[in-house]
């Protein structure tokens, strides 16, 4: 038996939410369970009961509330999920709007950035409102093209409080790659970093963009969020604006939060493409 390296104490064992979580389904529930073991057992017996319990322990927003958990336990995939209920993702994630870190973010170029949740609101809140003064709507899809930064947390955020479609690529994608990716869902605006870093170097993305966009005509702006100091490079590219010009003049303006059926689409991922191109599983056409 392998060596056991750790054990938390009994008071950090009190404190998790997974405790919570197992106090309030046996008090709902009328159930007697102790620990991870018998949870998991419970929630596989008892899958309507288990995911309306997480509902209400993790204090879910949604403008209605669901009729139904699910219509079809026999159906995996392809069953329809809290039938009845309107929410947006956006909402739950941006609740609150305090001056705890709600994003830290260490560059490979050892830049430190932290947005607190009221300073996160703020932003996602400015970009929704440009993306709706671009034209965006329920359905549309809206792209990245960025390193893991807070802008890209911002983009998707913002895209998914209007019941916009978000869909990324890494920049060390080639071309190719992302065609092949964003050529299926057809993006109305896409956001870039003008650069990013790896193992130290900067490696450019605006170059590669301006290729991107002679075969993706669905775009029609071009957002360029500056990393790596060549932001100037966008102005040889027609549709680029960079981020500062592109975000809303208004300062603390409030998201008008899209409500949506909770099967609405999201994100669209992608199929990892070793095996042939890769694919979106419903490349949506709204």
């Amino acid at each position: 038996m392998a060596k056991l390296l750790w054990k938390p104490s009994a008071e950090r064992v009190r404190q998790t939410n997974m405790l919570r979580f197992m106090a309030a389904v046996n008090q709902k529930y009328s159930e007697h369970i102790e620990d991870y073991a018998s949870l998991y057992d419970w929630s596989v017996s008892n899958i309507s009961e288990f995911w309306a319990a997480w509902w209400d322990f993790a204090e879910i927003l949604a403008s209605t509330p669901f009729s139904q958990v699910i219509d079809d336990l026999s159906k995996m995939p392809g069953a329809k999920w809290f039938s009845g209920a309107e929410l947006n993702f956006a909402e739950n994630l941006l609740r609150y709007r305090d001056n705890r870190n709600a994003i830290v973010f260490y560059g490979e170029d050892r830049v430190r950035r932290q947005l607190t949740y009221s300073q996160l609101y703020n932003e996602v809140a400015r970009i929704a409102c440009a993306l709706k003064n671009a034209g965006v709507q329920a359905g549309d899809r809206v792209a990245g093209f960025m390193p893991n930064m807070p802008e890209t947390i911002i983009a998707m955020l913002a895209a998914t409080s209007i019941g916009a479609i978000w869909s990324s690529c890494s920049p060390d994608f080639g071309i190719k790659g992302v065609l092949d990716r964003f050529g299926q869902i057809e993006p109305k605006v896409l956001f870039t970093a003008d650069s990013y870093f790896f193992k130290g170097k900067k490696l450019d993305c605006l170059g590669r963009i301006a290729d991107i966009l002679k075969e993706l005509p669905s775009i029609q702006r071009l957002v360029v969020v500056p990393y790596a100091g060549k932001a100037d490079a966008a102005a040889q590219i027609h549709i680029a604006e960079l981020y500062d010009d592109f975000k809303a003049k208004e300062n603390s303006p409030e998201i008008d939060f899209k409500q949506l059926p909770f099967d609405h689409p999201l994100y669209v991922m992608y199929s990892s493409g070793t095996t042939g191109l890769p694919m979106s599983p419903t490349p949506p056409k709204c």
